[in-house]
């Protein structure tokens, strides 16, 4: 024992104990940078196909969206290597991480089974249902009110879009990830760095 160190009364470590758990608790670990990035990659994808069918009727527009398998295999391995350079892991920032695996694997089957039976139409609704679930739960979560409105967002936006055509239904998705995941990502990413 050092001869300066003391013991700390019950209350002392209540204390400390407490101020801890705020401090983990009042520190925001969610940075809105996939978000933005999933955000524009997606609004891009829905912009470049929609001018591709609308103004020039090209039937292979669906191709830019093999761009996101790329950003797949882009987010895995950066958070694989980053997942061993956290100090701390958050058991909020664990189930956000459960919600949207289950997201990317429910959509990527809903979009192989709708495929599968050529229902072309109801792939973008499904995706704008989709697009809802993981929005809303993280908005849930993260007790963030504009991830839940996008969330909402998103499935009114579904339901809009099983009323119009399939080229529109894009610009329907276009403006969902902007309410939904954009606008949201900059406002989280302005809260993380006001509190950290």
């Amino acid at each position: 024992m050092f001869p300066e160190e003391k013991s700390m009364t019950e209350v002392e470590s209540m204390q400390l104990i407490t101020s801890m758990i705020n401090k983990a608790k009042n520190r925001f670990s969610e940075t809105g940078m996939l978000y933005i990035r999933w955000g524009w990659l997606v609004l891009i994808c829905c912009l470049v196909q929609f001018i591709a069918l609308y103004f020039f009727n090209n039937q292979n527009s669906y191709y830019i969206w093999y761009v996101t398998w790329l950003a797949v295999a882009y987010q895995v391995i950066y958070f694989r290597r980053s997942k061993s350079k956290r100090a701390v892991k958050t058991y909020t920032g664990e189930i956000i991480g459960f919600v949207w695996w289950v997201f990317v694997i429910c959509i990527t089957l809903l979009a192989f089974i709708l495929i599968f039976l050529k229902a072309y139409l109801g792939i973008n609704p499904a995706v704008l249902v989709m697009y809802g679930m993981p929005t809303f739960l993280s908005g849930i979560i993260l007790k963030f009110k504009p991830l839940r409105i996008g969330g909402i967002c998103c499935w009114i936006l579904a339901i809009v879009s099983a009323l119009v055509e399939y080229e529109f239904q894009l610009l329907l998705i276009a403006t969902a990830v902007i309410v939904a995941w954009i606008i949201p990502g900059y406002l989280l990413k302005a809260k993380f760095k006001k509190e950290n």
